[in-house]
């Protein structure tokens, strides 16, 4: 025999809505969830268990389930049930990540950002290599025909969040220590403002949506995660674009923070 849910942990059903069954599961998990009931991390109650809490079919639970997926609150492990995904643990601070002081220091944003959390950086999937600018890239970079591109893929504590492709100049970057697999402390940001182009500001375009397949496979993807995909531009003091940089990001491992000036 399955045993009871706790008292007052899920409600019961309407049975004077028009709203679907299935659906009013998925409304009583999610504000569970909402209320801190379910937390991150914590195994939700059993198909067997919500079987026989609220008198319904597997397959009604299970709908219901599938809701919560497609939503990005929760994800099954075969064999083990379904479980309340985690929140975003890294917190991506756009008004400080670039500050001179941390390039100073000899540390990346990425860098910056995994030290504010505790978790352990990582870079792999390295690629470096000349190619021909894209229309969207060329025109960015102010009509450049051939570009040097530099994809990574970034890990936290060996998981992958986020892949991103930078592309500069021919003119700045060839021969320098920004081709090299490693540029150094700092990133190539730093290498950028050691060649005279001292940044003074970064235009980003920030858009929601859902992965590709590709992007699925190489963020290890839940189903019914979004990805938050940025594209910025790096201008130097003279009002120079020395940088595209197209980086999508897995929702789930990140919260944007802005700081906005009131004037």
């Amino acid at each position: 025999m399955t045993p009871a849910l706790p008292s007052g942990l899920l409600g019961d059903l309407d049975p004077t809505s028009d709203r679907a069954v299935f659906r009013q599961i998925a409304d009583q998990l999610r504000e569970a969830i909402d209320r801190g009931r379910f937390r991150e991390g914590e195994k939700l109650p059993s198909e067997a268990e919500l079987v026989d809490h609220y008198g319904v079919s597997r397959m009604t639970v299970r709908n219901s389930f599938s809701i919560l997926q497609g939503e990005g609150l929760v994800h099954a492990e075969h064999g083990k049930g379904v479980f309340v995904r985690p929140r975003p643990p890294v917190r991506r601070l756009a008004s400080d990540r670039f500050a001179r002081r941390h390039r100073e220091q000899g540390k990346s944003a990425f860098i910056v950002e995994a030290d504010t959390v505790g978790s352990h950086p990582q870079v792999d999937s390295l690629e470096v290599k000349e190619e021909k600018a894209s229309q969207d890239i060329s025109t960015r970079l102010g009509s450049v025909r051939r570009v040097l591109a530099r994809r990574r893929r970034y890990l936290l504590d060996g998981r992958p969040v986020e892949f991103a492709t930078s592309y500069l100049p021919l003119d700045i970057a060839r021969g320098t220590q920004i081709a090299e697999p490693n540029p150094g402390p700092g990133g190539i940001y730093a290498r950028l403002e050691e060649l005279g182009h001292r940044l003074d500001h970064f235009e980003e375009e920030i858009r929601a949506r859902m992965p590709s397949p590709d992007e699925v496979k190489t963020l290890r993807l839940a189903s019914g995660v979004p990805v938050i995909h940025l594209i910025r531009t790096a201008f130097d003091s003279e009002g120079r674009a020395v940088e595209v940089c197209d980086t999508v990001m897995a929702a789930d491992a990140y919260v944007l923070s802005y700081q906005l000036p009131a004037t």
